[in-house]
């Protein structure tokens, strides 16, 4: 019983310090992006107020969350749609790859419409029954 309490607390401690790290580590760089910044989505151009402030994040550019220069210059504030997409092209990426460098898919040669301009023309010509 106390060994599986004592986890119990290690864990609630460890737990803590992370909660502590993150909110600390999260005030930290989101405030001064919303200092430095207008409230504007940087994809979307959507504007914000302190009403929906909330809605707007801090993309990191390079996306390492822990480079967080003073000059802002690895943060764009992003709304959450454009910055869901924006993670979800990243990971893409990172499981895919870039497809620069790799020989291109050869294009497509058919055409679904070849010949409706003629098979038009056709249908007018003759009489309707």
């Amino acid at each position: 019983m106390s060994q599986s309490r004592d986890s119990r607390t290690k864990t609630d401690r460890v737990l803590q310090a992370q909660r502590e790290y993150m909110e600390k580590r999260e005030k930290g760089y989101r405030e001064q992006a919303l200092k430095l910044y207008p409230w504007i989505c940087g994809r979307c151009a959507r504007e914000f107020t302190r009403a929906n402030l909330s809605e707007l994040t801090v993309h990191h550019v390079n996306h390492n969350h822990d480079d967080n220069p003073a000059d802002g210059s690895n943060w764009e504030l992003l709304c959450l749609y454009c910055h869901d997409e924006e993670h979800s092209k990243f990971e893409n990426f990172v499981r895919y790859g870039s497809s620069s460098g790799t020989s291109a898919r050869p294009a497509a040669t058919h055409s679904p419409f070849a010949g409706l301009r003629e098979a038009l023309a056709k249908g007018k010509d003759e009489p309707s029954a």
